[in-house]
C-alpha cells in the first residue's frame, strides 16, 4: 500500500548554487608573489652597471705556480726559479694574494649577485667604470695589468738584490714626456735622470721626493745621461694635486747580475711585488725566513724597498684566512681600509718598507713577541 501518491511529490524550489568568492586578502597576497615573481626574473636578467671584487687564487711563492689548495698538477713549476745561485731549503709559506672580478662590460653580473654581494663580508661592490675606465677594452685592460705584472717582478727582484747587498746598474729613465708640461722640449724619452739638485736620483720614488723638496715655481737643476753624455737641464715643477711634478712618466732599467724566474701566468697587477722580493730573499738565504709558518701579504715593491697602496684589500684577508694563514703584512697606506674589516684570527702587520716586514719575519722565525710591531687597528 503506497503512503503518497505522485501528486504528493512537490519538487524543491530552485535557487542557484552559492558561489565562494576569494577574500581580498588572498587575492592581495596572489598579487604580490606574483609581482615578486617578475620582480626576481628582472633583477636575475637585467645586468648591473658594477662588478663584484671576490677573493681569487692564492699562490706560495716558496712554492709552484698552482694556486694554493688545487689538486697537485704534473705540469706545476716553482714559481720562482734562480739557476745559477745557491738556493736553500724554505718551509711554510710565504703567499700572494689575488682579487677575482666578476663581470665586465661586455658581460655585467645581475642585480641579484650584486644584491647577494652586498651583504658578503669578502666582497666588494664597484662601479664598472671605475674598475674598467670608459675607452678601454677588456683586452686593453688585461694587457696593460699584464704589463703591470711585469714591471712588479723586475723591481721585486731589484728590491730584493739591493737589500741582500748586490751592486749592478739600475737606471732611472724617462719614458714619457706630458706635451705642455714643464719637461716637454728640455727632456727627451730615454733620458738617464741622475740627480736632482746633485743629490743622486737611485729610484723613482726619490726622484718625487727631491722634486717634492725643490717645490713648485722654482727651477730645479736635473742631472741627466744622453746619448751617452752627462749634461744638466733646468726645469721649474709645478703642482699637480698634493704632488710636484715636472710632467714626465719615469721607470726603471736593471742590469741584473744573474736569473731570477718568477712563473705565475694569468695574474696581473703589480701588488704581488713585495711577497716575490722576500720569496727571493727567503731562497737566497740560509735558513727559514718566515721559520716555517704561513704568512701572506701585499703590497707594491720598487728598487728602494717602498712598499705602496693596492687594490681589493678587504678581498686578499679574507683570501689569506681562506688559505690558512694568521699572519698578514698590508702597506700602512692601506690601513683605513683594513680597520673594521679583519677577518677573525687574522693578525695585520703594518709596513712601510721592506725591512719592515723583514723585522716581523724575524720575530716570527725566532718566536719572539710581535706585539711592538705596528698593526692596521682590528677596529
Amino acid at each position: 500500500m503506497a503512503l503518497f501518491t505522485d501528486d504528493d511529490l512537490q519538487p524543491a524550489p530552485s535557487t542557484p548554487p552559492e558561489r565562494i568568492r576569494p577574500k581580498r586578502s588572498v587575492i592581495v597576497g596572489w598579487s604580490f608573489v606574483g609581482a615578486a615573481f617578475i620582480l626576481t626574473l628582472v633583477l636575475a636578467l637585467v645586468p648591473a652597471p658594477y662588478v663584484i671584487e671576490q677573493p681569487g687564487p692564492v699562490f706560495n711563492t716558496l712554492g709552484t705556480d698552482q694556486p694554493v689548495g688545487s689538486t697537485p698538477s704534473k705540469d706545476a713549476k716553482l714559481l720562482i726559479t734562480i739557476p745559477s745561485k745557491t738556493t736553500y731549503p724554505t718551509a711554510g709559506s710565504l703567499d700572494l694574494l689575488t682579487v677575482s672580478v666578476v663581470g665586465n662590460p661586455d658581460s655585467l653580473p645581475s642585480w641579484i649577485e650584486v644584491a647577494s654581494a652586498w651583504f658578503t663580508p669578502s666582497k666588494a661592490v664597484l662601479p664598472v667604470d671605475s674598475v674598467f675606465p670608459p675607452g678601454v677594452t677588456t683586452e686593453q685592460s688585461n694587457k696593460e695589468n699584464a704589463q703591470l705584472m711585469v714591471d712588479s717582478q723586475q723591481d721585486a727582484i731589484a728590491a730584493a738584490l739591493n737589500e741582500l747587498g748586490y751592486t749592478y746598474p739600475q737606471e732611472v729613465v724617462v719614458k714619457q714626456i706630458i706635451m705642455g708640461s714643464p719637461a716637454d722640449g728640455v727632456l727627451k724619452v730615454g733620458d738617464e735622470i741622475i740627480t736632482v739638485n746633485g743629490v743622486h736620483v737611485p729610484g723613482v720614488q726619490t726622484l718625487r721626493d727631491l722634486l717634492k723638496k725643490n717645490g713648485a715655481g722654482k727651477p730645479a737643476t736635473i742631472g741627466i745621461i744622453r746619448d751617452g753624455k752627462p749634461s744638466t737641464v733646468q726645469i721649474t715643477p709645478e703642482k699637480s694635486g698634493p704632488a710636484v711634478i715636472v710632467g714626465i712618466g719615469a721607470g726603471m732599467h736593471y742590469s741584473f747580475p744573474f736569473d731570477v724566474m718568477i712563473q705565475l701566468n694569468n695574474v696581473g697587477g703589480p701588488s704581488a711585488g713585495q711577497m716575490f722580493a722576500l720569496g727571493i730573499i727567503d731562497k737566497l738565504t740560509p735558513g727559514k725566513l718566515n721559520g716555517g709558518q704561513r704568512v701572506a701579504g701585499t703590497g707594491t715593491i720598487d728598487n728602494e724597498g717602498n712598499i705602496g697602496a693596492i687594490g681589493g684589500i678587504r678581498q686578499k684577508m679574507y683570501a689569506a684566512k681562506g688559505a690558512g694563514n694568521t699572519w698578514f703584512l698590508a702597506p700602512q697606506v692601506n690601513c683605513d681600509e683594513v680597520t673594521g674589516h679583519i677577518p677573525p684570527g687574522l693578525t695585520v702587520f703594518a709596513v712601510k718598507k721592506l725591512d719592515d716586514s723583514l723585522a716581523v719575519m724575524k720575530a716570527l722565525s725566532s718566536h719572539s713577541s710581535t706585539a711592538a710591531f705596528p698593526r692596521c687597528p682590528a677596529s
